[in-house]
C-alpha cells in the first residue's frame, strides 16, 4: 500500500488538485488500483452544485488519469525529472453521480505502451458499482 506522502513523491500534483489518496495495488507496467476519498469540504462542491453536490465528471477522469500517472512514473528512476501529461480521452461514460462521502476506487490497466506513450483502460467504482469509465492516453515528458 502506498500512502499520500509517497504518492506526492511520485506525482507533482498538490492540494487541491491531487486526486489520489492511496494506492492499494500496483502491478508494474500492467495495472494499478487507487482510492480517492470524496469529502464534503472539496472546493469544487462550493459551485457544483450548491445544495446538491456532485463531483464533476472531468475530475473523476482526472483522478483516473492521476492513478495511471502513478503507474507510469513508479517505474522511472529519475521521475522527479518527468511529467505525465494527459493527452487524450476516448469512450468516456458516466454512470451515476459521485457525492460527498463516496470513496472512489480507481482502476487503470495498460492497454498499450510504446516508448513514453501509454493507453489505459480506466474505471471508477463506488461500493463496487461502476460510476465512470474511459480510455485515457498519457505521455511522459521531460520537465
Amino acid at each position: 500500500m502506498i500512502d499520500v506522502v509517497e504518492i506526492q513523491s511520485i506525482l507533482p500534483h498538490r492540494y487541491p488538485f491531487l486526486l489520489v489518496d492511496r494506492i492499494l495495488e500496483v502491478e508494474p507496467g500492467r495495472r494499478i488500483v487507487a482510492i480517492k476519498n470524496v469529502t464534503a469540504n472539496e472546493e469544487f462542491f462550493q459551485g457544483h452544485f450548491p445544495g446538491k453536490p456532485v463531483m464533476p465528471g472531468v475530475l473523476i477522469v482526472e483522478a483516473m488519469a492521476q492513478a495511471g500517472g502513478v503507474l507510469m512514473l513508479s517505474e522511472v528512476e529519475d521521475r522527479e525529472k518527468k511529467l505525465v501529461y494527459f493527452t487524450g480521452i476516448d469512450e468516456a461514460r458516466f454512470r451515476r453521480p459521485v457525492v460527498p462521502g463516496d470513496q472512489l476506487r480507481l482502476e487503470a490497466e495498460v492497454l498499450k505502451r510504446k516508448a513514453n506513450i501509454c493507453r489505459l483502460a480506466c474505471r471508477a467504482l463506488v461500493d463496487g458499482v461502476l460510476v465512470a469509465e474511459a480510455i485515457v492516453l498519457s505521455s511522459m515528458v521531460d520537465r
